[in-house]
This record gives structure tokens, sequence and C-alpha cells, in this order.
């Protein structure tokens, strides 16, 4: 049976877990009301709505 000849320290064993995860994009969806992307389970930034109510009065953008 293989056995460790001395410990690991915890730099060594963290340099070799780093490369294993992977940063990944946020899954976005877009909203019912507006068709705008953004993050699930979260409040719309565009049109200020959430599950299907308006949470916060959004002030539109007005493009000069």
């Amino acid at each position: 049976m293989a056995v460790p000849k001395g410990k690991v320290s915890k730099a060594r064993r963290d340099k070799r877990r780093s490369s294993v995860w992977k940063l990944e994009a946020p899954g976005l969806v877009a909203c019912p009301k507006c068709g705008a992307l953004h993050l699930p389970h979260r409040m719309c930034q565009e049109c200020g709505t959430y599950n299907g109510r308006t949470v916060k009065a959004v002030k539109s953008v007005v493009a000069k």
C-alpha cells in the first residue's frame, strides 16, 4: 500500500488544486416583460420587475 513519505504543506496542496476549477459565465435569463437579460432570481435592472410584479420604479434613460 502506498504511504506518503512526508506531510504535504497547505501551500503545495493548494497549488495543486488551483488548476482544477474553471470560472464560468453566469447563467442569464430573459425578462418576460422587457426581454432584457438578467441574473435568475433577481430583479430586472431595466424595468424593475421581479416575479411578475413591479418592485422598483426605474427612470427611463433618454438618449441625447
